[in-house]
């Protein structure tokens, strides 16, 4: 079960995957896929991880698109673990998002991780404003409001542990982390300090979207 609210008077719909919904504009978002993880920490430090997770994460996406068929999909940026990692992609993964990508509009919004194009169908952009928000991968502290970004890969504390989670107030909303193998920030980290302000609520990802408020952290 999703969670619901507004945004700069857009409705909103957090998914339990940790993707966002725009249902009035048929738009699907999903920030820090990170695709290809694995391969980019076997090639830089030569430590091995279970292959799985550009599967695993491509088969959430794959399930959220087939549940809502949006016109238009923003993967939200950090799509890719690195611009090599793109290139390294398994033909089957390429063709699976060929695939996903037919008969809609596609976004890239530009990341940390992979700020430059890739040799995938789909629109590259920086940053796009759609439905009277403005999607970017990472916040900035004096946006107007309406922003979404990732990059934080937020999680909240709740009875059993840490799970990713959304994080917003009136003004902005940062998406969790999409990706399988990606980790975490604690949304009592003051890298969220000045960013959001009370009343804030956390969104925590899982078998349905749980929704309680959060204690931003305070600057100085």
């Amino acid at each position: 079960m999703a969670h619901v609210f507004t945004l700069a008077g857009t409705p909103l719909h957090a998914l339990p995957s940790g993707a966002l919904w725009l249902p009035d504009a048929g738009v699907l978002c999903a920030s820090d896929l990170h695709l290809g993880k694995s391969e980019r920490i076997a090639r830089r430090t030569g430590g091995l991880l279970p292959p799985y997770e550009v599967q695993a994460t491509l088969d959430k996406l794959e399930a959220d698109i087939a549940a809502r068929d949006p016109e238009t999909v923003i993967c939200l940026g950090d799509s890719f673990d690195d611009l090599s990692s793109a290139g390294a992609l398994e033909q089957d993964a390429v063709d699976r998002l060929a695939t996903l990508q037919a008969g809609r509009r596609w976004v890239w919004i530009e990341g940390n991780h992979d700020p430059g194009p890739v040799a995938l169908g789909g629109t590259h952009l920086n940053e796009l404003t759609l439905a009277g928000l403005t999607f970017r991968h990472i916040a900035q502290p004096n946006a107007a409001p309406g922003e979404v970004s990732g990059h934080y890969h937020p999680k909240h504390r709740i009875t059993g542990g840490w799970r990713p989670a959304f994080l917003f107030d009136r003004t902005r909303l940062i998406l969790p982390a999409y990706g399988t193998y990606t980790g975490g920030l604690r949304s009592s980290d003051r890298a969220f300090a000045g960013l959001f302000h009370s009343p804030a609520v956390a969104v925590m990802t899982g078998p349905r979207a749980l929704a309680v408020p959060f204690s931003p952290p305070a600057t100085g």
